[in-house]
């Protein structure tokens, strides 16, 4: 999972970043930053990292937090508007995820509110998450002021949309150019977000991750 010297080194830096364990409370930690940034592949890393080290974590992705279709594209299919108001749904994100895993929560939690596939709701039985675990969350918009308040660490992976682009085209065949019709929903929509809510600024952590294989830590 983790390719290089330099990669490693950067997931071991953050880990040491998170607080300790602290009796039966959580740690929820959030990473953010735009479509193809390595949000996922991040936070898979960290979390084996933690694994690793004796901590019990929780692996979710805002992914699994969508809005059903007749909200997410209320303002049309084609709105950055709309994506960056309507994608998610963060109340409950919020109920099923963060409040569980904050202070004096029940550690009764679920992964998923829909099917992105099949636009199908989903009310899964809660689990139970493991006293002291350590959340960690996938997922953009990380920074909204719904969200950002309920960290404890966040990570910002900065990456250049023509880079992103590159990377969802050759994941997902979209057009690599960030300015086509096609993906202007979405980097748009980031543009908003960024101007809206600096999250390379409210992060924790600042990482360029341009280079997957030599990532770089701008701040703390």
């Amino acid at each position: 999972m983790i390719t290089s010297a330099e990669r490693r080194e950067v997931i071991r830096r953050v880990t040491g970043l998170l607080p300790g364990p602290r009796d039966d409370l959580c740690t929820r930690v959030g990473i953010d930053g735009p479509d193809g940034s390595g949000k996922s592949t991040f936070a898979d890393e960290l979390a084996a990292e933690l694994r690793a080290s004796g901590r019990p974590v929780v692996r979710i992705s805002l992914d699994s937090f969508h809005n059903p279709r007749a909200v997410r594209y209320q303002r049309g299919r084609e709105s950055p508007e709309g994506f960056w108001r309507h994608a998610f749904d963060y109340p409950r994100f919020r109920a099923d995820v963060l409040d569980p895993f904050g202070p004096g929560g029940t550690r009764l939690y679920r992964k998923a509110a829909l099917d992105l596939a099949t636009d199908t709701p989903l009310d899964p039985e809660p689990l139970v998450a493991p006293p002291a675990a350590v959340l960690v969350v996938d997922g953009l918009f990380l920074h909204r002021d719904e969200l950002v308040t309920a960290w404890d660490l966040t990570v910002f992976l900065d990456v250049p949309f023509a880079e992103t682009a590159r990377r969802m085209a050759a994941r997902d065949g979209t057009p690599p150019d960030p300015e086509h019709p096609g993906v202007r929903r979405y980097t748009d929509a980031q543009r908003i977000y960024f101007d809206v809510c600096h999250p390379q600024h409210r992060a924790d952590v600042h990482i360029d991750n341009r280079d997957l294989g030599a990532p770089r830590i701008m701040r703390p």
